[in-house]
């Protein structure tokens, strides 16, 4: 596989009725992360580590200007704290997908003091289905 860039990454996350909504455009940064847990399992009678794997998980966090036309990311993100509903993200880039069922557990607002309205917004695995990209 060739090496790419991140140009033309898209994020869709449902809103609280599970409808998708692409937010692709609000989006200035995201991180996302797929760890796993480890468990040191290291008997005192060895001389290296000994580890067994652990559960998968899916952290996002996503970084955008603040928009608040219809279905948009304001609309998605503004119900986080007080719809507690699972969220479908999915992440793409170059044709391939990384879907997860995500429970997002803030959105935080900020405003510079250059005028810059934006957002944060978190999220986490709420499923027991491995993430997978596709």
């Amino acid at each position: 596989m060739a090496k790419e860039s991140g140009m033309g990454m898209a994020l869709a996350v449902d809103d609280h009725g599970g409808s998708a909504r692409t937010i692709s455009n609000d989006v200035t940064s995201l991180d996302f992360g797929i760890p796993r847990g480890v468990q040191d399992v290291t008997g005192i009678n060895s001389s290296a580590v000994e580890r067994l794997l652990l559960l998968a998980d899916f952290t996002i966090t996503v970084n955008g200007v603040f928009n608040d036309a219809s279905n948009l990311s304001h609309a998605v993100f503004s119900t986080v704290s007080s719809t507690s509903v699972t969220r479908t993200v999915t992440i793409t880039i170059s044709g391939q997908s990384l879907p997860n069922e995500t429970i997002f557990t803030d959105y935080a607002l900020s405003r510079s003091a250059t005028g810059e309205a934006n957002y944060t917004a978190s999220g986490s695995l709420n499923s027991t289905t491995v993430p997978t990209w596709a």
